[in-house]
């Protein structure tokens, strides 16, 4: 039976899907890294779900990410095109025609609310906020290497689609929303 462990990142090095050595603090690492994280949370939120629609909607964008996952460990080669899948405006649209048709069942925020309700519904906040620092390693990333510019635009419709599930999964179980307010009352 082969071992679980391989030894090869005692030295902090790790390999990208090309087989390249990389530090494992490198900006690519962190990005995708956090794009695995943010996978596992939304997998726990799924573990909570009781609402099957969203469940189907939580699949869809876990299968997407490992889409997402792939371009990120894989550094893109000139001489060579990319044969893995790609992020493309297809997925983005998707989440967007996903946010729209969830936000339309809400009622309008005029103010922040606390990230607060069902166990789902609090899992699926955690899972945004990882959204949003995916975005940002993604970002950062995308300063110092050549990135499929599709990528960056769907981790920030994600993270609006899991905020907007949150509440949809608030809402459906009866959870009521608690406003921010400068002083509480």
């Amino acid at each position: 039976m082969p071992r679980m462990y391989t030894r090869t990142g005692d030295k902090g090095e790790t390999g990208l899907f090309s087989g390249e050595r990389v530090p494992k603090d490198s900006l690519r690492i962190e990005a995708y890294g956090t794009v695995d994280e943010l996978s596992s949370w939304i997998g726990h939120a799924r573990s909570l779900m009781q609402d099957k629609e969203v469940d189907t909607v939580l699949e869809k964008v876990q299968r997407d990410l490992f889409i997402v996952s792939a371009e990120l460990s894989t550094r893109p080669r000139k001489e060579e095109p990319q044969k893995a899948a790609r992020v493309t405006e297809a997925m983005v649209k998707d989440l967007e025609q996903e946010i729209d048709r969830l936000d339309a069942e809400l009622p309008p925020l005029s103010t922040f609310i606390f990230p607060i309700g069902t166990t789902a519904a609090t899992a699926l906040h955690i899972a945004r906020t990882v959204a949003r620092r995916a975005e940002r390693r993604t970002v950062a990333l995308a300063k110092e290497e050549e990135l499929n510019p599709r990528v960056v635009p769907y981790l920030n419709r994600l993270s609006s689609l899991l905020f907007v599930l949150a509440r949809v999964v608030n809402k459906r179980s009866g959870a009521k929303e608690k406003k921010w307010a400068l002083r509480l009352e």
